[in-house]
């Protein structure tokens, strides 16, 4: 697997985890995905999918995530498409530590051109928009814990 991107948080390993299972805001923490279509009820369960857009309008590529494996609070294992450019496996990874967690995230192409990439090369090309998507995961759960003010 490729080099995994690492950030920890204030946060619970549960409320990261309420947000990776809430689909609707998929589109806020993964980079380039700009918009969402449909979530299937049953997300995150084994086989369930998010139906996004991917780039910028005009030229946007609609497909889908699909959840590979599941564990709540704990792990949570993605094939994402954006045909035609391809598939990658993303393995999302919680760690409860004292004052919150760590959050990993790993990915590498599944299929399409990028899977002939050497994987060192996949991880170097990668890394940077997976610690974007962890930072923006973890302000969404840190946001989701402080109270909200009064007539919000």
């Amino acid at each position: 697997m490729s080099e995994t991107a690492q950030r920890d948080t204030t946060a619970t390993p549960q409320q990261v985890w309420d947000v990776l299972a809430d689909g609707w805001s998929y589109a806020g923490w993964v980079v380039g995905a700009s918009r969402i279509r449909a979530v299937d009820d049953a997300w995150p369960a084994v086989g369930s999918r998010i139906h996004h857009s991917v780039g910028v309008w005009p030229a946007l590529l609609n497909d889908h995530t699909e959840v590979v494996e599941s564990i709540p609070g704990r792990e949570l294992k993605l094939r994402a498409r954006a045909w035609p450019a391809g598939q990658a496996e993303i393995t999302m990874r919680l760690h409860e530590r004292p004052g919150g967690c760590r959050i990993e995230m790993a990915e590498k192409a599944a299929a399409g051109p990028a899977q002939f990439i050497p994987g060192a090369i996949q991880a170097r090309l990668v890394l940077p928009r997976n610690v974007e998507c962890l930072r923006r995961l973890m302000l969404m759960a840190e946001h989701a814990t402080e109270p909200k003010g009064v007539g919000e």
